[in-house]
C-alpha cells in the first residue's frame, strides 16, 4: 500500500518578483477554502484502489489541511494504474465550457511526500483533457498538456515544479492529474 501527502498546489506567475507582484491560482489551499479551484472528481483506472482525504490534519505542508492519498494497487478494475483527474467543474471531461484562461500564469507548485518515502508518482499532468474514451476529440478540449515525472517521493517535504512558459494556458479544464502505477 502507497501512501502519500499533497500539500497546496498553486499555478503561479513570477519568478523572482517580490511577493506583492506575485499572482497565485489555488488548486487546493485548505478544505473548503474559497481560493481553491478545480475539483478531484475525474476518477480514472483502478479507481477503486484510491483512497482520497482532502482534510488531513496528521501531515501538513502548510495551512491547516492537506490532501492524503492511498494506492493499493489491487487491480481493482483490471488496468493496473490508478489517477486522479482535477477538473474545472465535477465530471467534466470536456463536455461542458467550464475551464479557467490562465494566461500569464508561467508554472505550477506543489508539495508533496510518501508516508515512508520511496513512494512513487508516476505522472502528474496539467491539463490533456482532449479525447473521450473512444478516442474522438472532446466538445471543449484543454489547450495544452503537459506530463512531469515520474517523481521518487521521501518522507519529508518537497517542492515541485512544473514549467508552464511559453504554454499555451487560455482553456484549462484538467487542472492537475496524478497517476500511479501498480
Amino acid at each position: 500500500m502507497k501512501k502519500l501527502f499533497i500539500g497546496f498546489l498553486v499555478l503561479s506567475v513570477g519568478i523572482g518578483i517580490t511577493a506583492a507582484q506575485e499572482k497565485t491560482f489555488y488548486i487546493y489551499k485548505d478544505k473548503n477554502n474559497p481560493s481553491n479551484h478545480f475539483i478531484p472528481s475525474g476518477w480514472m483506472g483502478d479507481y477503486g484502489d484510491l483512497k482520497f482525504n482532502d482534510q488531513c490534519t496528521q501531515e501538513k505542508a502548510s495551512g491547516s489541511t492537506s490532501i492524503k492519498i492511498t494506492y493499493t494497487a489491487k487491480k481493482s478494475q483490471g488496468q493496473g494504474w490508478a489517477g486522479i483527474y482535477w477538473q474545472s467543474s465535477a465530471n467534466n471531461w470536456g463536455q461542458r465550457q467550464s475551464g479557467y484562461d490562465l494566461t500569464g500564469f508561467n508554472k505550477l507548485v506543489f508539495k508533496a511526500k510518501g508516508e515512508n518515502g520511496g513512494e512513487v508518482i508516476t505522472k502528474i499532468k496539467v491539463g490533456g483533457i482532449r479525447r473521450n474514451a473512444q478516442g474522438e476529440l472532446v466538445t471543449y478540449p484543454d489547450s495544452l498538456e503537459v506530463d512531469y515525472g515520474p517523481i521518487k517521493l521521501t518522507d519529508e517535504w518537497q517542492e515541485f515544479y512544473i514549467n508552464l512558459a511559453g504554454k499555451d494556458l487560455s482553456y484549462v479544464n484538467g487542472g492537475f492529474c496524478i497517476v500511479f502505477n501498480a
